[in-house]
């Protein structure tokens, strides 16, 4: 692997490594995490991850979306909430090895079910809940503003299970990660 290939967000593909995706949601995440993308940058774009006070810069690259993928994600709602699937899962690969298992219950306060990569779907003693947000417009206190948010969520949830917020700024380039319970 190169020094390119470690600094890279992995975007597509997620199904090769996140088991609890499918290839075809795997590739609609891409779609829409692309249309996110594009509304504000080139490809590829620099991505700035805070986490357990540091940063780090990962390289996102995505496809420039046609007409008809722009229809098909017209609606920026579920376009931006599919395409911080995406981002998110990319950066808890990369910055954490967790990888996707199993998507979460309606409750649970969260969105996915996270685990150090090799981990079976039944092993939920060894995952972490992932509760995940994006944001199309507004700067980095939008979306620190955001994280608090979703960390106040995890804790509500209905699961003792350990959690992770994630909040992806897609204008903004930023992708903040908190671990519940860091901040205490």
């Amino acid at each position: 692997m190169t020094d390119a290939d470690m600094r890279k967000l992995p975007l597509e593909s997620l199904h090769e490594r996140h088991t609890g995706l499918t290839p075809l949601l795997a590739g609609a995440f891409f779609e829409a995490a692309s249309v996110c993308l594009n509304r504000h940058h080139n490809s590829p774009v620099e991505m700035e991850i805070a986490r357990n006070g540091g940063t780090s810069t990962r390289l996102a690259e995505f496809q420039k979306p046609d007409a008809r993928i722009l229809n098909a994600w017209a609606n920026d709602i579920d376009t931006t909430e599919n395409g911080a699937y995406c981002v998110s899962l990319g950066a808890m690969e990369v910055e954490e090895q967790l990888v996707a298992v199993k998507r979460a219950e309606t409750l649970s306060g969260a969105d996915w079910y996270v685990a150090p990569i090799g981990t079976t779907p039944d092993d939920l003693e060894r995952c972490l809940r992932l509760e995940v947000s994006g944001l199309d417009t507004g700067g980095r206190s939008a979306v620190e503003a955001r994280l608090r948010q979703k960390v106040d969520q995890t804790r509500r949830g209905a699961s003792n299970l350990p959690a992770i917020a994630s909040v992806v700024g897609f204008k903004e380039r930023s992708i903040a990660i908190q671990r519940v319970g860091d901040d205490e």
